[in-house]
Formats: C-alpha cells, sequence, structure tokens
C-alpha cells in the first residue's frame, strides 16, 4: 500500500457530505481524521472551516468558484502542508510570543484603518471568533519563520550572476541614480548652413550665462524652449539617470546640484541641463558596527521563557565584569562565530536581518543589548567599535542581491514544499460508510 496517496474520490465525497444532513442519519460524529501527517493528523473540522473562509472569500469577490471537489482538495493538500511547516517549527523551538502576536493583530488592525476594538467586531461578524483568528495568525507567523529560515539558506547568487546582472541592462538601470533635471532644447533644423548653426550655439550660450547670472531656469525655458515640457518650465521630473537620452548622461554625471550644463549638440539641436537634485550614487558613507553576540534556540526541552531568562542572566554576568568572548564560547549556538568570541566582523548594510542591524544601530558603544529575536534564535548583542566608511559599490551589489534572492525566493519555495511532502508519510484516510 502506498501511504503517500493523494486525495481520492472517497474522501472527497465524505467532505463534500458533511455539508449535507441526511435524514437517514442516526449517529452524530464529532469529528474525524481525514489524514495523517507524520505522527500528528488532520482533522474534517479544520478542513470545513478553511473552506467556509474560502468560500466566503470568493463570494465577497463576486468571481465563480471552481468545482467543490478541487478546492476541496486544495484545501487538503494546504493543510498537510502546513501541517509538515508548523511541526518543522516546533521542533526547532520556534513560538511566537503574546506580545508579538498583539502587535502582528495590531499592525493588521492599522493596515485596514481599524482600532482593535473595530478588528474584534469585524472578526465576530464573519462568524469566527477572536480566539481562533489570534491562532491562525500565530500559524502563520511561524510557517513564515520556517520557509525564510529553510528557502533562504538554500539560495546561492555567485559572484559570476552577481556580475552579470549588474552588467545588464536592467542592472544598470536599478543602480543607477534618481535625477531630477530641467531641460531646454534649440532646435536646429536640418539644412541650416555653418553661420545659421553657430547663431543657435551662441544663443544656447547666452541663455547658459542668464541661467548662470541668477535668472530662473524655468523661466528661460518658457520662453525659449522648443521641447514639448517647456510651458511645464522645462522639468523632465524624477527619472533614473539611465532613462536619460545617451547624450544627457555624461553631462548630468559632471554636474553639481543647482548647475546648468554647457551646450549640448544631439540630431534635435541644441540642449541645456540643469541638475536640480540627485538621490543615490557618488559616495555613500556608511556607519559599521564591529559587533559580537551570543546566540541561544529554543528546542524540545528549553522554551523561549527560558532563553531569555538565561541570556539575561548572561547579559547582567557581563555587565558585572566578565568576558563577553568566554562566555560566548561556553553558551554560544553560532557555530560560525562562538569559537572567535561571538566576534561578526565589521557590518555591511544588509549583511544581517533587520532585527540584528536595528539593534546594533540603537545600542550605545560596549552597551550589552537585552535579549532580542530573529529567525535564527535570540541573541544578545555588543557593538565594540564604529566607523564610517565609503559603501557605495557594496551598497549596489547588496542590493542586487537581495532583488536576486527574491526573485528565486518563491521558485526555491514550491520546490521546498514539495520535497518536505515527497518526504513525509501522508495517509489520507478513506471513507468508512456502510
Amino acid at each position: 500500500m502506498d501511504l503517500k496517496k493523494t486525495c481520492n474520490t472517497a474522501l472527497l465525497a465524505v467532505l463534500l457530505g458533511a455539508f449535507s444532513v441526511t435524514a437517514s442519519a442516526q449517529i452524530e460524529i464529532l469529528d474525524k481524521v481525514v489524514a495523517i501527517v507524520d505522527e500528528d493528523v488532520v482533522l474534517e473540522s479544520e478542513v470545513q472551516r478553511r473552506l467556509a473562509t474560502i468560500y466566503a472569500q470568493i463570494q465577497q469577490s463576486g468571481t465563480q468558484p471552481p468545482p467543490q471537489e478541487i478546492i476541496v482538495q486544495q484545501v487538503l493538500e494546504r493543510l498537510i502542508s502546513e501541517r509538515l511547516q508548523l511541526n518543522m517549527g516546533y521542533s526547532a523551538g520556534i513560538r511566537i510570543t503574546d506580545a508579538e502576536l498583539n502587535d502582528a493583530m495590531a499592525r493588521i488592525a492599522k493596515s485596514n484603518q481599524l482600532t482593535m476594538e473595530q478588528y474584534a467586531e469585524q472578526i465576530h461578524a464573519t462568524g469566527s471568533t477572536l480566539s481562533n483568528v489570534r491562532e491562525e495568525i500565530r500559524n502563520e507567523m511561524i510557517l513564515m519563520r520556517v520557509q525564510q529560515g529553510q528557502v533562504m539558506r538554500r539560495i546561492r547568487i555567485s559572484n559570476q550572476e552577481l556580475d552579470n546582472f549588474l552588467n545588464s541592462e536592467e542592472g544598470r538601470f536599478m543602480t543607477s541614480p534618481d535625477v531630477n533635471v530641467g531641460h531646454i532644447l534649440l532646435p536646429v533644423p536640418s539644412g541650416k548652413n555653418t553661420d545659421e548653426v553657430n547663431a543657435i550655439l551662441q544663443r544656447a550660450q547666452g541663455i547658459l550665462d542668464q541661467a548662470n547670472s541668477g535668472t530662473d531656469f524655468r523661466q528661460l525655458a518658457i520662453a525659449n524652449s522648443a521641447d514639448q515640457t517647456a510651458l511645464q518650465g522645462g522639468d523632465l521630473g524624477w527619472r533614473k539617470m539611465a532613462q536619460l537620452p545617451g547624450v544627457f548622461i555624461e553631462a548630468v554625471e559632471k554636474l553639481e546640484i543647482d548647475q546648468v550644463s554647457e551646450p549640448i549638440r544631439s540630431d534635435a539641436g541644441y540642449h541645456l541641463i540643469k541638475l536640480y537634485e540627485r538621490k543615490g550614487g557618488g559616495e555613500q558613507l556608511i556607519e559599521q558596527h564591529f559587533a559580537r553576540h551570543i546566540l541561544i534556540k529554543p528546542n524540545q526541552i528549553r522554551d523561549e521563557a527560558t532563553v531569555v531568562s538565561q541570556l539575561t542572566e548572561l547579559r547582567e554576568r557581563i555587565k558585572a565584569g566578565e568576558d563577553f568572548a568566554l562566555l560566548t564560547k561556553e553558551f554560544s549556538e553560532d557555530p560560525g562565530s562562538a569559537l572567535n568570541g561571538g566576534e561578526l566582523g565589521w557590518s555591511t548594510p544588509g549583511m544581517f536581518v533587520p532585527e540584528f542591524e536595528q539593534t546594533m544601530g540603537s545600542i550605545e558603544l560596549n552597551e550589552v543589548s537585552a535579549p532580542f529575536l530573529s529567525q535564527f534564535g535570540w541573541h544578545i548583542l555588543q557593538v565594540t567599535e564604529r566607523r564610517n566608511q565609503d559603501f557605495s559599490e557594496n551598497i549596489t551589489r547588496n542590493r542586487a542581491q537581495n532583488l536576486l534572492r527574491q526573485r528565486k525566493y518563491e521558485e526555491e519555495l514550491q520546490v521546498w514544499l514539495q520535497e518536505i511532502r515527497d518526504e513525509a508519510f501522508v495517509e489520507i484516510k478513506e471513507s468508512k460508510e456502510s
């Protein structure tokens, strides 16, 4: 018998039959197991609750639902997948505290422009309960942490792949600075002789002199420009540098803020470009942190409260004068840094998860942070040095790397989900109808 059976006709009949009550029913079954997932189960009541939610969403959207048996099968497979991931999270010691859950619900309410009281009323109006919704959100948060922890570590971006992207048209566009520019065009119609062309150049030079003498560039554009933006003061607005015509880019790269270019010749005529603002590009000084940390992970015999208590005690011992590095070697569960006294080296933007970077930036030098949570576990952190470095190239590469990671994430997520489904013991229960 194949233990990895898929949903069969008998099971669909059982689930679909739950929507109707037959007159001949004499035994009331409160609940039943519809699938065994490793050492856990999926209950029919879970399937029904999920189906009710989905049908409510479909009805609200006004779309035509697919055949019911298709939705039932999809719901069952989704619940099986979630159960596998939740069990992985529990085994890894991932827990969502009530404080984290309350913050998440507050964000959901705020995003829907509701107070928490209004949000609770809305939940009850749908026929659900606040406790059920809290449990659903808690599970979603666990699922997200499991997925990020498992999938991100599978994604690798090689230096060659990164270089190829940065050298591509899309890569150059993404890394191009944003500029806010104004434009004046003095057209040079075809057939003009040299003297006539020179006269137009002299006119362009005269307009440049007026701009350099303090005349408003927008007024000069309205009075002189033949470009379609003339009546808007020649404003081209914010654009990626890479979006500008090729003949403009070299000139704009050399301009300081509020400076106007020398006349630029193109097939259309002579152009004057004023740079109003620039974002990105050039030297970018970034504050770096030299940090060290102690990581302790919850597990099956050590819950989050115990971990936080242990890290709090270690923090107090360090504040009392004990050596951070020695305590790290004894207690930290980060294999990459424990033997090195917890040192992580100089940080670079995007190098650490957001919770880590936020803590690094908020504590005083040599202060030991309070315990905080990341997807890897609970940490205490100390910053021993800070400095400002030009990280223009590093920032560009990190942004590109994060973009490529995000693009690969969804695809890799689906591969991973299929792998854990294939490797699991899953048995779909058959109907026992007489």
